[in-house]
């Protein structure tokens, strides 16, 4: 029964067991709620009697029902509060759960699958779908399991009591709740499109955020705005036919409801004219119908909900059947040489970006790659840190597959400077510590000086306690760059991957970086991408990279003698230098 739960509702083993629980008292609730009804047939049963001149009646008084009602007052309120703490609490944790859970997924998931997915649209999925979900189990679907339960106990007692009532009360259950199910198909395409519309909308804002730069300086603001206008015009209208669709056919499945209420009044009225019941089974069948019916409702209104979280659950079941990365936890190789065996790769099927290429970059080597823009550089140094797994072939740290290595595990011998550089809205103190998060101070700061950090950090009015705001936004693209510097120095791990560490500085930053980075590179094995030859021309050996293929590989005066397309390319940046404006 809990793996049933599980896999129908998407929850956890404990969110399972914590479900039927709730269930369980919601069923105990909803029993709980007929002692009112109880209570008016006691008190009825004695008092019409009294009236219709039952002498033998005992008249309790009305100090009695004074105590019977405040009992039932307090066995109903007991059973709310473990009714709520079952169901309302249990959810909330295992809301909070679920969002861990997935965020742990998207943690272990390639890089691949952020490049085709959309920030909003990840974001809505942990955030705005776990909280539909937390509502709905929460308000609805617990209910709406307890109450179609408790209907049945109380279906049965009144069949026992006087069938042929309880036939005039119920027969237009199975009608009503049969309109919401033959009508599942519609409703599941609304909330689909609906969906989508809403989605339509997130994603459109998000882009008007992080392009905003470039929406302000082309002057595409009214076009921006009319197009989102517009795209809010759909989803409004969308969610105006979809609420007339669901919300129709709620209403005229809860008014043929009503009908039976309608069928009480004929059927018992015939049946007291002939005598076949008294007016005391009368009334209790009219007060039964005034409460049956509105737990009815209910049973109404969460089929349609539930119809509405099969299409949450199942963008939740997409993410969590996303195969993850994963390999062992332990690795210590020998040597921390990278190489490259025949690899092929492509971003969603789609044109290869890298074809065949095979090579070994040596520890203790300076190994770069450089070639024309689209080659395939930044993939392929990407590829060895497996922030994607290859199509085909093989990447070797130091002889072993680094596909059978957990990718945090095979990460911790990586320190990463890209030319996209990223920081936390932290303090710099924080944003450095992140290469090493029990640094002491003195590491900080040897770290920030050797990456030419500290003077300008020193001028700030907090220091290394100034919060940089989002993505280091009160920063220059420098002082960026040279953050992330401090952070792979910090760490000092024995792999070193560059992606044009120096792109962003001036000319005189960059000469004193390039000290830093030959302090951080010492004895390592060392990838990295420059389109400024002087940067390379002092490694070790240089990979030249053209449509995603290697095409030369040497050291610079190899390469130069070859007179192919490192020659090429050096000869057009030495000319670019004698430029003048």
């Amino acid at each position: 029964m809990i793996n049933a739960v599980k896999n129908r509702f998407a929850l956890s083993h404990q969110g399972a067991l914590d479900f039927i629980k709730g269930t369980v008292w919601s069923i105990v609730l909803n029993i709980a709620l007929m002692l009112p009804v109880v209570f008016t047939v006691v008190f009825l049963e004695e008092y019409l009697n009294i009236a219709f001149g039952a002498s033998d009646m005992n008249n309790r008084g009305v100090g009695y029902y004074l105590l019977l009602g405040i009992g039932f007052m307090a066995i109903m309120f007991w059973v709310a509060i473990f009714q709520y703490k079952s169901t309302f609490v249990s959810i909330y944790d295992e809301s909070a759960n679920r969002r861990i859970t997935l965020a742990e997924k998207l943690r272990r998931l390639p890089l691949a699958f952020f490049s085709g997915k959309n920030l909003s649209d990840l974001t809505a999925t942990i955030m705005e779908d776990s909280t539909d979900l937390e509502h709905t189990f929460s308000h609805a679907v617990p209910q709406l399991i307890a109450t179609i339960i408790s209907v049945h106990f109380m279906a049965l007692g009144l069949m026992f009591y006087h069938w042929p009532l309880a036939l005039a009360l119920l027969w237009v259950a199975p009608f009503a709740i049969g309109i919401i199910l033959l009508s599942k198909k519609i409703q599941l395409r609304s909330f689909k499109t609906g969906y989508r519309f809403k989605r339509n909308v997130s994603e459109q804002i998000q882009e008007g955020l992080e392009t905003i730069q470039e929406i302000k300086s082309y002057n595409r603001e009214k076009t921006y705005l009319n197009n989102l206008y517009k795209t809010i015009d759909q989803y409004e209208s969308q969610l105006i036919r979809g609420e007339l669709v669901v919300g129709g056919l709620l209403n005229i499945a809860q008014s043929f409801l009503k009908l039976g209420l309608v069928s009480v009044i004929i059927v018992g009225a015939k049946f007291m004219a002939a005598g076949s019941i008294d007016l005391f089974t009368y009334l209790i069948f009219l007060m039964v119908a005034s409460r049956i019916y509105s737990p009815l409702d209910i049973v109404l209104s969460n089929l349609a909900v539930l119809f509405y979280l099969d299409v949450r659950i199942k963008r939740m079941r997409e993410m969590e059947a996303l195969p993850a990365q994963s390999g062992k936890t332990i690795f210590d190789p020998e040597n921390y040489d990278i190489t490259f065996k025949n690899v092929d790769f492509s971003y969603h099927n789609e044109k290869q970006v890298i074809k065949q290429i095979s090579f070994t970059a040596k520890q203790g080597e300076i190994t770069a790659l450089v070639g024309p823009s689209g080659g395939g550089k930044s993939t392929a140094t990407k590829l060895a840190a497996r922030f994607w797994d290859t199509d085909k072939g093989k990447i070797l740290l130091g002889g072993y597959d680094i596909k059978d290595v957990e990718p945090e595990t095979l990460l911790k011998s990586y320190s990463v400077v890209f030319q996209e550089v990223v920081l936390f809205n932290a303090s710099i103190r924080d944003n450095i510590k992140i290469g090493k998060m029990d640094a002491t101070e003195e590491e900080i700061m040897k770290a920030a000086k050797l990456a030419q950090c500290h003077d300008f950090v020193h001028k700030l009015s907090k220091g290394y306690d100034t919060v940089v705001g989002e993505n280091g936004e009160t920063l220059s693209g420098g002082e960026r760059q040279r953050i992330s510097i401090a952070r792979a120095l910090l760490k000092d791990a024995p792999i070193v991957l560059l992606d044009e560490a120096t792109a962003s500085l001036d000319a005189e930053n960059e000469t004193k970086i390039q000290v830093a980075i030959s302090e951080l590179t010492r004895n390592k094995t060392v990838l990295m991408i420059a389109h400024r030859m002087r940067t390379v021309a002092n490694a070790d050996k240089i990979i030249v990279l053209e449509n995603g293929s290697i095409v030369e590989s040497g050291n610079h005066e190899e390469l130069l003698s070859k007179k192919g397309v490192y020659s090429t390319m050096w000869q057009i940046q030495q000319e670019s230098l004698a430029w003048s404006v």
